[in-house]
C-alpha cells in the first residue's frame, strides 16, 4: 500500500498537484486576503467568485453556484470604476479618447494580466479538463475570476472598496509597464530617431524567457549599433520590444 500511495502521489504531482487539490474544494482564504490586500467578511461570496462553471460537474456540493453571476456584476463595477478614474484623471480628453483608454484597461487579455499579478490561478476551483485548456481559454477563466472577485468585494463591502481594489490592481500593472492606456508605437519612434541620427535600424534581442507556457514573460534588450539602450519586459515579445524601445527613448531624452 505504501508503494501504491507513493505512486499515486507522483502521478498527481506530474499532472498538476494544484489541480488535484482544487478538486477538494478548499481555498486558503488567509493567503487570498494577503494577495487581494482585502479583508474578507463573507467567505461564501469569494468561494462562489472562484468557482468556474466546470467545477460544478466535479463538486459534491450541489448548492454551489458558478462565478458567472458575480462576473456579470463585477464587469459593471469595473467599468464604472475605470470610467470614473479616467474621467477625473484626463479632464480634457474627449469621449472617444476616454472610451479607447477604458477599452485598453478592461479588455479580456488585460483582465487576465491583472488576475495573474494577483496569482488568482492558484485559487480558482475548476475541473481537471478545464485546467488543461489552451492559453486563450485560460485567459478567459482568469479574466472572469477577476471580475467575479470585484463583484464579491462589492457585495461584501460596497463600491468604495471594490473601486479601491480595482484601481490598485490597475496601477500595479501600469507601474510595471505591462499595461498601457496610450497606444504609442515606441518602436516606430525609435526607428525614426535612430535613422535620422545615422545609426541605422535598432536591433532587438530576447535575453530571457521565464514562466510556464501559459504565462510567459519575455525580456528584450534593444541595441543601436553596438550599444545597449534599454531593456524591457512583457507578456509577449512584441510588448517587451515596445517596452525596451520606450526605455531607449527615455535614455535619449526624447520622451
Amino acid at each position: 500500500m505504501g508503494v501504491l500511495r507513493h505512486l499515486l502521489t507522483t502521478v498527481r504531482t506530474a499532472f498538476g498537484l494544484l489541480v488535484w487539490k482544487k478538486s477538494t474544494g478548499s481555498i486558503d482564504f488567509a493567503s487570498l486576503q494577503q494577495l487581494l490586500q482585502y479583508r474578507i467578511n463573507n467567505t461564501e461570496l469569494f468561494y462562489e467568485a472562484l468557482s468556474h462553471r466546470s467545477y460544478l460537474q466535479v463538486s459534491e456540493n450541489e448548492s454551489i453556484m458558478s462565478n458567472e453571476r458575480l462576473e456579470f456584476l463585477g464587469d459593471a463595477v469595473l467599468n464604472l470604476a475605470v470610467a470614473e478614474y479616467l474621467f477625473k484623471l484626463h479632464t480634457d480628453a474627449p469621449e472617444g479618447g476616454l472610451t479607447k483608454m477604458r477599452a485598453r484597461l478592461v479588455n479580456r487579455k488585460v483582465l487576465s494580466i491583472y488576475a495573474r499579478e494577483l496569482q488568482l490561478g492558484k485559487f480558482i476551483l475548476m475541473s481537471p479538463s478545464a485546467s488543461a485548456v489552451t492559453r486563450r481559454g485560460l485567459e478567459t477563466i482568469l479574466a472572469d475570476a477577476y471580475e467575479a472577485i470585484i463583484g464579491a468585494i462589492y457585495l461584501d463591502s460596497g463600491y468604495h472598496d471594490a473601486k479601491e481594489f480595482t484601481l490598485r490592481t490597475i496601477h500595479r500593472a501600469l507601474d510595471k509597464g505591462i499595461v498601457k492606456t496610450e497606444d504609442e508605437n515606441f518602436k516606430s519612434l525609435l526607428l525614426e530617431h535612430a535613422q535620422a541620427s545615422g545609426f541605422g535600424a535598432p536591433r532587438y534581442v530576447t535575453i530571457n524567457e521565464e514562466g510556464p507556457d501559459h504565462d510567459r514573460t519575455f525580456t528584450v534588450e534593444v541595441f543601436i549599433g553596438n550599444e545597449s539602450y534599454g531593456v524591457g519586459r512583457g507578456k509577449n515579445k512584441k510588448d517587451a520590444e515596445q517596452a525596451a524601445a520606450e526605455k531607449a527613448l527615455q535614455q535619449m531624452n526624447i520622451l
